[in-house]
C-alpha cells in the first residue's frame, strides 16, 4: 500500500518542555558509601583499643593525656568490617556485667578532633541478648560508622 497515508492520531499534548531533543541523561542516584569487605583469611588485623564502663561513657577528660588512658582496657584484633554483634559478644567474654539479660551496650568512637583534642562520639547501641522485637544497631560494620584506624572504641554498659 505504498502512497497511501495512515490518517493521523491527535493524541495528548506534550507536557511542557518536552518538545525539544532529549537533554542530557540525569546523574546516577547517589549510593550510600558502602564498604568493601575484607578478607579476613588475607588481609591483617587491625588493633583495636576498647575501654569499657559500666554506667555511661568515659569523659573526652579520661582521653586528654597520651598514656593515661583509663585502665579498663581490653585490646581486640580484628578487621573494618566487625560489627558492632561482634564486638558486642567479645566485650561479654571480659565483663560479666554485658551479659546480663537487659544489659544495652552503648558504642562510641573516641578520635583526636582538628585541634587535637579527644572527642568521645556515640555510634551505636546493642543489647546483650538481641531479639527482633527491640531492633538495635549490631548489623553496623566499623567501617560504616566511618571508624578510622589509631580511633579507641568506648563501651557503656548501661
Amino acid at each position: 500500500m505504498a502512497g497511501v497515508e495512515a490518517p493521523r492520531r491527535q493524541g495528548r499534548p506534550l507536557p511542557p518542555g518536552r518538545g525539544g531533543p532529549p537533554g542530557p541523561p540525569p546523574p546516577p542516584p547517589k549510593a550510600t558509601p558502602r564498604f568493601e569487605p575484607v578478607d579476613r583469611e588475607k588481609t591483617c588485623p587491625l588493633l583495636l583499643r576498647v575501654f569499657t564502663k559500666i554506667g555511661g561513657h568515659h569523659s573526652d577528660a579520661d582521653f586528654a593525656v597520651r598514656g593515661k588512658e583509663p585502665k579498663d582496657e581490653v585490646q581486640i584484633y580484628t578487621w573494618k568490617d566487625a560489627t558492632l554483634r561482634e564486638l558486642t559478644d567479645l566485650v561479654k567474654e571480659v565483663a560479666p556485667e554485658a551479659r546480663r539479660r537487659d544489659a544495652v551496650l552503648s558504642f562510641a568512637f573516641v578520635y583526636p578532633d582538628k585541634h587535637g583534642r579527644f572527642v568521645v562520639k556515640e555510634v551505636g547501641r546493642t543489647y546483650s541478648y538481641p531479639s527482633g522485637r527491640r531492633p538495635d544497631s549490631g548489623s553496623k560494620a566499623l567501617a560504616e560508622l566511618s571508624f578510622q584506624i589509631g580511633d579507641y572504641l568506648d563501651v557503656a554498659i548501661l
